[in-house]
């Protein structure tokens, strides 16, 4: 092979020369998302030179080992409708298996670590609906067994083997107690109401469970914040690789692909300071609870439904799903039905059509699969608030009815059964209102060939048609 033929290096810190910044962020749930989204936006704050990340890894070491190999460095491809734009994210200084436990109580220890941001899917905390710990979940019991035992016997907590996110925050948390570290932020970035306050009720028990003073320096040292995210984040193909790798400059084995738009909505306080997130478009308010609803009913329970509904119909991703006219109208029926429950000031109109903007981006394969998985839990926090809010408001739910008719419907809900026991599961309102029962057993099939936007229309007659 020829030098004009020579392959491009492969993406590192010397190919690509980047300084490494100092590690004062850790993260526990390295994925794509994090990287188009907690990632990005402290590589574009103005102080990103004083904020590296080192990120942990869930159940697989993966991404850290591919990661590690280009010194945290890759490329994120933002995928318009009209074309790609590659930028290469420096903040990730440090890719973890999450299993290396040695690693992340040293990291605990570092007096400049100020901030511990998480993303692990809402299950992956193993708290219920109150946010308590799962006591009954086996690894949570003896991760918490196994750190108890290491503090009343003084053992090295490197020799822990915490396997749960709750487990290993903890654990990073009292080797920071036991070096007389100062206080932190704890930051979940997962699509789970008022994050921050639950996450923190969860901590705060699971450490009670544990030991007083490991409780005590919970509560007295760990502020947690809360956050609402957004940008769609598909899962990368090794056919997405290879195209890449076919025409960059530089060689990426784990590159992400996201869209143009990110958003994130932030609330509570910092008190070891953090990046300059705003730079980026960031928006730090004092009630997050309007924007957590926007988001999680207008683009979460958007999805939710495309997922439930749209596989019934032949559809494999949310631009498909999105661009069937029945299913449009069914989203532009719960959409008309949740934004009656949303502040005026939020601007839904604007945020509506943005969303079908992006829902439309055929270059995102946002795959209904993907979105589906866990979706029991998922229409609990997307559609059945909307419909809870509808009945009290004394109107029949019938968009929110029609996704968890397809909720019911789809193979993906855990067991059959009764369908007003398994709504009942999620919520006892809706169960026990016989109006909205037959509203739901009677809406129309996702699947029915005959099925068309007439069948589908608000509480006042109007065509969904008419609100697209």
């Amino acid at each position: 092979m020829s030098d004009s033929e020579a392959a491009p290096p492969r993406l590192s810190r010397t190919a690509f020369p980047a300084p490494s910044a100092p590690i004062r962020i850790v993260h526990l749930g390295l994925g794509a998302f994090h990287r188009a989204h907690q990632a990005w936006y402290t590589a574009h704050a103005h102080d990103a030179d004083g904020w590296g990340i080192a990120a942990f890894t869930g159940r697989r070491p993966d991404a850290a080992e591919v990661l590690a190999e280009q010194g945290g460095l890759y490329t994120l491809i933002e995928r318009g409708p009209d074309g790609d734009r590659d930028e290469v994210v420096t903040s990730l200084v440090e890719a973890v298996d999450g299993a290396d436990t040695a690693r992340l109580v040293e990291l605990f220890r570092v007096p400049e670590l100020a901030v511990v941001t998480l993303t692990v899917t809402e299950a992956g905390y193993r708290l219920d609906d109150a946010g308590r710990p799962d006591l009954a979940d086996a690894e949570l019991s003896s991760d918490l067994a196994a750190l108890r035992a290491a503090i009343r016997r003084g053992d090295p907590l490197e020799a822990t083997t915490p396997a749960t996110t709750l487990g290993r925050l903890l654990t990073g948390l009292e080797s920071r107690r036991r070096a007389g570290g100062g206080p932190l932020a704890v930051v979940p970035c997962d699509n789970l109401p008022r994050n921050g306050p639950f996450v923190g009720r969860g901590l705060t028990e699971a450490a009670r469970e544990v030991d007083d003073g490991l409780a005590r320096f919970v509560s007295g040292s760990v502020a947690f914040v809360s956050t609402s995210v957004d940008r769609i984040t598909p899962r990368v193909t090794e056919a997405d690789v290879d195209a890449f790798n076919a025409r960059a400059e530089r060689l990426d084995r784990s590159p992400v692909i996201t869209e143009p738009f990110a958003d994130w909505v932030l609330s509570g306080h910092f008190p070891a300071g953090r990046p300059a997130w705003e730079d980026a478009g960031a928006r730090f308010v004092d009630d997050i609870e309007p924007w957590e609803r926007r988001k999680l009913w207008l683009l979460n329970g958007a999805h939710t439904l495309l997922a439930l509904a749209g596989p019934a119909r032949g559809h494999e991703t949310v631009a498909e799903a999105i661009g069937d006219p029945v299913l449009r109208g069914a989203v532009a029926a719960f959409w008309g039905e949740a934004v009656r429950h949303l502040p005026a000031e939020l601007e839904t109109a604007a945020y509506r059509d943005a969303l079908l903007a992006r829902f439309d981006n055929a270059r995102i394969e946002h795959r209904l699969a993907q979105i589906a998985q866990d979706s029991d839990r998922k229409v609990a926090l997307r559609i059945v608030p909307v419909a809870e809010a509808e009945l009290r408001a004394g109107r029949t739910a019938s968009g929110c009815a029609f996704a968890l008719a397809a909720w019911l419907d789809s193979s993906r809900s855990d067991a059959a059964g009764d369908p007003r026991a398994r709504i009942g599961r999620l919520s006892p309102l809706l169960a026990g209102n016989a109006g909205f029962m037959r509203t739901v057993m009677t809406a129309p099939k996702a699947g029915d060939p005959s099925l068309s936007t007439a069948a589908l229309r608000m509480e006042d007659g109007t065509p969904v048609a008419r609100l697209q």
